[in-house]
């Protein structure tokens, strides 16, 4: 693989109706990566411990140091706009990214899509073992939306290596516009 997609991972405050994102990371071919925590809404109370155990973030660090939807979402915008966006969980994604980009009022300038477009049958029977080859060679011990968007694109390079998958039209990163 020539050039790597853009990755994106979502936290969320747990699975099913009324959950939302609480932490949003991403991965540019470049490498450039990022990662923002979420400030839930007023009316964002769906919470579930199980989740909590897993990403380790509590509501009560979101409320303090959380950015503002509409923030979270204009960073995503500025960053991956033009871009087709690979996830590992395409169904849970999307409703996580449109529920922060209809509290934010704003329109994903992005392609959420599924990192299995990239893959064939042989690829995907080996992507659990790739994915743990990936995280150990990038020695992440932190559960992180960006630690796992790295893992992703890590573990696609690697199935890649020596053929060629369709690249990602993002272009070379930028440091963030000045206000």
């Amino acid at each position: 693989m020539t050039t790597l997609p853009c990755v994106i991972d979502i936290e969320a405050s747990g699975f099913g109706r009324g959950s939302y994102p609480i932490e949003v990371g991403f991965v540019l071919p470049d490498g450039f990566a990022r990662c923002t925590l979420v400030r839930p809404l007023d009316d964002w109370t769906h919470w579930d411990c199980n989740a909590e155990r897993l990403h380790g973030l509590t509501r009560e660090l979101l409320l303090r140091h959380g950015r503002p939807t509409t923030e979270v979402a204009a960073l995503l915008n500025e960053h991956l706009g033009g871009c087709s966006v690979y996830c590992d969980n395409w169904a849970h994604d999307f409703a996580w990214l449109a529920r922060l980009y209809d509290s934010a009022e704003l329109t994903p300038a992005f392609r959420l899509r599924h990192l299995r477009e990239l893959l064939n049958e042989q690829q995907i029977e080996r992507w659990d073992v790739a994915c743990a080859r990936a995280r150990a060679g990038l020695r992440i011990d932190r559960h992180r939306a960006s630690n796992d968007a790295r893992v992703l694109q890590k573990a696609l390079g690697s199935l890649h290596a020596g053929g060629n998958a369709p690249p990602c039209a993002a272009p070379p990163h930028s440091p963030p516009r000045a206000a």
